[in-house]
This record gives structure tokens, sequence and C-alpha cells, in this order.
């Protein structure tokens, strides 16, 4: 069968999974490890659309509870660790300046509803809050004005890289992973489903026990392709949007800014020599795709840096800007703000009396954060499907590369040094973060800068490309720069046009 999966009992896979970002490939995972047979399309790369259009954070959601949403900011909390633990080279423990100058909320309201966020979800490693003067703190150094703030944790993700590897890893575990496929149609038949794939190759069908639908914005676009599909459930598209300026202050801290209108902004340090500005909260009325930041989403960011900051930062010096399209269930709420960033799981077994045992579940909504316990649930949903299928397992496994403990990535750093003294510090500690313990695959058994390779810019080898390409699916520069990788942001003009013709070259 197409899809490298063993045929059995009549089906090609146990599950056929439809979307390629965070909640697809955590999905994905789970069922793998489970012992089931799954297989993940995704029409364009993996995290090719929201999941990589993120504030890269694993964070509880602290606005979220202005809103009511308790449940959901207690279960990003308990998460926020446990994700730290499973992948400690891609995620670390950022903290939070919030400034109180120019905050239209209280106080007193920000710090009960720190003192909530600290003690809702279990934190056992991050610090807790505390309250700061900015005027005699290094950590007010850069802002316009410098009164009491207060300073939380949270912690920050590579969002792509997230995605890649909870699909590395369902694939280790048995997952056939088909990216720039799409699913066409697909219809219940024989108790199952028969699907209609698509790649450049042409069309092929797939049959399949089980059909999840987690292509995130293009979820109801899914569900207009399969008959008698229920449309009781809607989702709200959101667009929000960031911009990379040059570093607007010293300091490995963020800042979460709060502007008159209620809305929150943060600003992140970003690939050292930047700042990550974002996000917005637009609605977005058109159909799902590839989205761009309008210029009144730029004005409102500039606008925010040049109330907190001294450092005036004008369009021009915007070296990099990215939007995306959150898929949030559609609650029915006021404004796009706020829109809940909660999940809803939508169990579909089709028309009554007919192929009930061939489940549809559709994933509406959701955040990072929450992907893993999102994967947990859904499997819970899918449990009278699968009966023989393994338990929940996922809350103590690292991810590919994270097999190292969360305060043990200098030693690791450290270790790369002694076992490879002649390849650059700086790339050395790049690839350490990239990849973790992987590193060691990625280098292999060279010993200088010419065994890795053609070299692109900014530590980019041909080596490096071939491994993207051989275990991560990479395929275009994009992928690899602005994906894998942030440096699309650091290598020298032409880059993109020489990895694209490397990875022609590649073998597939």
């Amino acid at each position: 069968m197409a899809s490298g999966n063993e045929t059995r009992d009549g089906f090609d896979t146990d599950l056929l999974v439809v979307g390629g970002g965070i909640n697809g490939a955590g999905i994905a995972r789970d069922a793998a490890g489970r012992g089931l047979r799954v297989t993940l399309v995704e029409q364009d790369d993996l995290a090719a659309h929201t999941s990589s259009a993120s504030t890269k954070l694993i964070h509880g959601g602290l606005r979220y509870l202005e809103y009511g949403e308790v449940r959901l900011v207690r279960e990003a909390l308990i998460e926020r660790e446990r994700l730290w633990a499973m992948a400690p080279h891609i995620i670390w423990p950022l903290r939070f300046v919030l400034p109180q100058t120019n905050s239209p909320r209280p106080a007193w309201m920000v710090r009960a509803g720190l003192f909530l966020y600290d003690h809702l979800g279990g934190r056992e490693r991050l610090p807790a809050t505390e309250t700061i003067r900015l005027a005699n703190d290094p950590r007010g150094d850069g802002l316009r004005q410098r009164g009491r703030a207060f300073v939380y944790s949270d912690c920050w993700v590579e969002d792509s890289r997230l995605v890649v590897l909870n699909a590395r890893d369902a694939a280790d575990r048995g997952a056939t992973v088909l990216t720039r496929t799409r699913l066409v149609d697909a219809a219940r038949a024989g108790g199952g489903w028969r699907a209609t794939l698509a790649d450049d190759g042409g069309e092929r069908t797939l049959t399949a026990r089980a059909l999840v639908n987690a292509a995130g914005p293009w979820v109801a676009d899914i569900l207009s392709r399969v008959p008698h599909a229920r449309d009781d459930r809607g989702v709200r598209l959101v667009k929000g949007s960031h911009i990379v300026v040059p570093r607007l202050y010293a300091g490995d801290h963020a800042f979460m800014l709060q502007n008159p209108d209620r809305r929150i902004v943060f600003a992140i340090p970003y690939e050292g020599a930047f700042t990550l500005v974002g996000t917005t909260d637009e609605a977005w009325e058109g159909a799902p795709g590839r989205a761009a930041i309008a210029p009144h989403e730029t004005d409102y960011l500039l606008e925010t840096i040049a109330r907190y900051f001294e450092a005036p930062v004008t369009r021009e010096q915007i070296v990099w800007s990215y939007a995306g399209i959150r898929p949030l269930y559609d609650d029915k709420a006021a404004s796009a703000s706020a829109v809940t960033r909660d999940y809803v799981l939508d169990l579909d077994r089709g028309p009554a009396g007919a192929n009930e045992n061939a489940p549809m579940l559709s994933i509406f909504g959701g955040k990072i954060t929450t992907y893993r316990k999102l994967a947990e649930h859904a499997m819970a949903e899918l449990a009278d499907t699968f009966p023989d299928a393994g338990g929940a397992w996922t809350a103590g496994a690292t991810l590919p590369g994270g097999d190292f403990p969360a305060e043990g990535f200098e030693p690791l750093v450290d270790s790369l040094a002694r076992d490879y003294p002649a390849i650059d510090r700086a790339l050395r500690r790049r690839l350490a973060r990239a990849y973790g313990t992987k590193a060691r695959v990625l280098l292999g058994e060279a010993r200088t800068a010419a065994d890795l390779g053609e070299e692109f810019g900014a530590g980019l080898t041909a080596r490096e490309l071939d491994y993207l390409a051989a275990t991560e699916w990479a395929r275009t520069a994009e992928d690899v720069l602005y994906r894998r990788s942030k440096l699309g942001l650091h290598v020298p003009p032409g880059t993109a046009e020489r990895v694209d013709a490397y990875l022609a070259r590649a073998p597939a």
C-alpha cells in the first residue's frame, strides 16, 4: 500500500491523521506509541502554517484568567514543566517583566492573577513571582518609564521544531508521515474510511479504521469533503502577527506589555541580535491560507514599542515579520482577543444506524502548550474503536534529542566541546539547542569543519542539510531557514537559492 503500512483487518492503517501541525503530530505520536498503525498526511510542510507562527511560548496564558478560563490555564500550567522536561533542548525557562506603568488593570488585580498563576498548576522548578522597582533594577534599562513591575515565569519553545520532533518520534514508533500530501476526499466505507490522497506523483487510495481531522484552519474544509459530516461545531479564524526588530534592550528576560485597549503584546529576546514583538488579534474572514501582517497591525506593534521603550523603531528597521491563522473554537465571543483558546474534540460516528464504528474526530481550537494533553484526550475519545491499544504513555517520555536533564544543557554543550574540539564553538552550541543529544548523530565522525561539507552561511552545512532532508522531511530552503531553524535571519543574500538547489539534488 502507498502509505507503507501493512494491510491488516481489511484496512491499510488504523488511524489516518490529517494535518501536520502540533495537534496532528502530537496525536500521531501518541497513537503510534500505543501500538496503532498511523498515517499522518500534511498538505504542505510540517508546521507550515499556524504552528510555526506562534509567539513561541509554553505558558499557562496569564491573560486567559481574565476571561474565566481557569480549567485551560490550570491544564497549561501543569503541562508547562512537563514539556520542559520532555524537550529541554528546545524548551527553556524565561522570566517575564510585567510593568505596571500604562497598565489598564489595577496592580492588586494583576498581583492576584499572578498569585493564582503561581499556585494553580503545581509549579515545582520555575521561580515564583517577584515585585521589583524598575528604577533600580537592570531589567528596567531601555524602558521609557521605570515604575513598579511584576516578574513571573513561563517557558520559551522552538515551535516548529516541537512539531517536527513529535512527527519524528511518531515515525520512529512506526507511523508513516507523508508531507506535501493532500486529502482530496474521504467517505465511510466497509466499517471504516476510504480516503483519496494526492501528492506530486498523483492520487491514490488509503483505507483507515478511523479518521482524525486535525487540519487546523482547514478543519471546516476537511469536513466539507466528507459526506454527512456533522456541522454543528464552528471554527473562528483569528490572525496573529509578529515583527522582529533589532534588539530593544539588554538581558535575557522578556516583557509582557499591557496596552490601553487591554490587549497584551510580548517583547522577547530572539536569535541573539533581535527582539520578537507580538502578537495581534485580528478576525480572519477569508478562506484559510498563508497570511501576512497588515500595515495597521505593524502600526499597532510599533506604537506598543514606542509606548514602552526608549529606542525608536521605524518600519524600515523591521527585519522580518510573520503571521498565522489560529483556528479557534467559535464560542461567539464579542472580540477576537476574547475567543477561547480552549479546545473542543468532536467525535462523529456518522449517520445513526449506518457505519457507527467508523469514527471521525475533529479538533477545534487548542494551543501549543496543551497539545500533549489534547492528544491524550483524543485517544480517550477513540478508545472504543481501538480497545487493544496501549494506555497513555507520553507524560514522561522525552522527545528525540531531549534525553538529558532539563538542568543539563550546559553539560551537553561541554561534552560536545570535548568530543568535537575543532568544530566552531557557536556551531556546537546551536546544534545542541536544535538537536539535543541527536547533535552527535548529525556530526557523526566529523572532526573538522571541512568534514561537514559545503558551508552555506551562519554555520549551515551540507551535513546538516542532509540530516534535515533524511530525518526531518525538509524539502526547501524555507523549511530549513525559517522553520527547522531561524538561520534565515543570519545568512547572506542568495543563501535560500543555494539551499534550494542543494536540496533539489539530494536523494529523496
